[in-house]
């Protein structure tokens, strides 16, 4: 039996923006994500998130799909403006409220939940101020994770600050595919560093909120291969894990920026000298505030080729990308996500992890019967949880897996071209279908193993 600890927690997740809808409803703010959709030539179907999968209004049928699924924990993050509208100041009650119903609702039926307090949509009021390239930003989420752990610290124990900062900051602040759509490498490293010190910041606030409180941070990570063993290739690949990876997890287990990869960006261009503008005293023991676990978020691995030399100069390659791709042209690579939770244990030994977003996206819709045969989710999500349960027997304290995601939704810059849900949804009519993938999580939830079948 390929079997799973019996403690292990099985979840989903999804995020406000994509999810909920009701962008004007009860008083929420505007983010940065409604002013990007409304920017033409953002969004790659010219959609928003005004409606999306309209959770905010359907939060209970959602919350009666994870329970048929048998979950035990639920991933959501906190629409910041829906809490605080000018991004701090005064409190936004209608919006705590909805928060505090849906943490009722998932206890209701004994589904554990896990908040997110920052998954990318940001008050346009504090972006007007200059957003996370400002220090000012910090505080304000320093705020924002007070109020929301004060009003939710006697029912949720499980706390994820940010979701992945590196996205936030170069998606958003590096090459503008993201909001705020900003260009400058400058506001991006601040940006970084800002997110950064803010997790670092709130996480005592946090915990004296909730003396009993597990707070974590999620990082997207990307193991790297070098594609052939030349020395350009091998370099290429050094320089790839250090800025999409050690740079987030190096402070965070206090080991500082690291000194390669100040030196890329130093001749590069990307900063001026090798002292860093944005770093103040304190700030780096402060991001390195001892954590309860480290989330990851897997979904692909990289094979990195040299740039720097021509094709032909450089040396066969050795490591080839696997033609089967999902819909976003991401390989999959299960036995990636095994090597990155080794590599985490051995490099950074975080205690435990939780795989907090797996998924891929496949464009499958209901068949004439009305059922959605997602066979390729089907082998990505068993052949994911296969890698995990190698990690675990490698022995990786890996205590949890979140399926990315429960529904289909709005998926940032592709708008609703993409679909990464378990679920089926409808955008027209908003109905609901589970895929075969749901049915198969579902089974092997119940048994907490993966000698499960789908009827053909």
């Amino acid at each position: 039996m390929r079997q799973f600890p019996h403690d292990f927690v099985w979840g989903v997740a999804t995020s406000s923006y994509q999810i909920e809808g009701a962008t004007d409803a009860d008083g929420r703010g505007e983010s940065i994500w409604d002013r990007f959709a409304a920017t033409p030539g953002k969004i790659a179907d010219g959609t928003n998130g005004n409606v999306a999968c309209d959770h905010y209004h359907r939060w209970r049928e959602d919350v009666e799909l994870m329970r048929w699924m048998g979950l035990k924990a639920y991933r959501f993050s906190v629409a910041w403006p829906r809490v605080f509208p000018m991004g701090r100041g005064k409190v936004n009650t209608a919006g705590l409220d909805f928060y505090s119903r849906l943490v009722d609702g998932l206890l209701e039926v004994g589904i554990e939940p896990v908040v997110t307090l920052y998954h990318w949509d940001l008050p346009q009021a504090l972006q007007d101020k200059g957003g996370w390239a400002s220090r000012d930003t910090v505080s304000a989420f320093v705020e924002y994770a007070d109020v929301m752990s004060q009003k939710l610290g006697d029912r949720v124990s499980r706390w994820i600050t940010h979701n992945e900062p590196w996205c936030i900051s170069i998606l958003g602040y590096a090459n503008g595919e993201h909001a705020p759509g900003i260009k400058d490498w400058g506001q991006a490293l601040a940006t970084a560093h800002h997110v950064l010190l803010s997790h670092g910041q709130a996480v005592p606030v946090i915990r004296a909120n909730v003396p009993r409180a597990e707070v974590g941070v999620t990082l997207n990570l990307v193991p790297a291969e070098p594609a052939s063993p030349s020395k350009e290739d091998h370099d290429a690949c050094r320089s790839f894990d250090g800025g999409f990876n050690r740079w987030y997890l190096d402070p965070l287990y206090g080991k500082g920026y690291p000194r390669d990869v100040i030196d890329d960006h130093v001749a590069e261009g990307r900063l001026k000298s090798d002292t860093l503008p944005f770093v103040r005293q304190g700030d780096m023991a402060d991001i390195a505030a001892p954590i309860d676990f480290l989330g990851v978020n897997y979904y692909n691995r990289g094979v990195i080729r040299s740039d720097r030399i021509p094709e032909a100069q450089n040396a066969p390659r050795t490591v080839h990308v696997s033609p089967e791709k999902t819909e976003m042209d991401w390989e999959v690579s299960p036995h990636g996500l095994t090597q990155l939770l080794v590599r985490l244990n051995q490099d950074y030994k975080p205690g435990r992890l939780y795989v907090t977003e797996n998924g891929a996206a496949y464009g499958t819709t209901p068949d004439a019967d009305g059922r959605v045969r997602d066979t390729k989710r089907v082998h990505y999500l068993r052949t994911h949880l296969e890698a995990s349960l190698e990690a675990i027997k490698q022995g990786v304290p890996l205590k949890g897996y979140f399926a990315w995601s429960l529904l289909d939704n709005f998926e940032w810059a592709y708008g609703y071209q993409k679909r990464f849900g378990m679920v089926y949804v409808d955008y027209a009519t908003q109905k609901r279908i589970p895929k075969d993938s749901a049915h198969l999580y579902r089974a092997v939830v119940a048994q907490n193993g993966l000698d499960v079948e789908l009827a053909a």
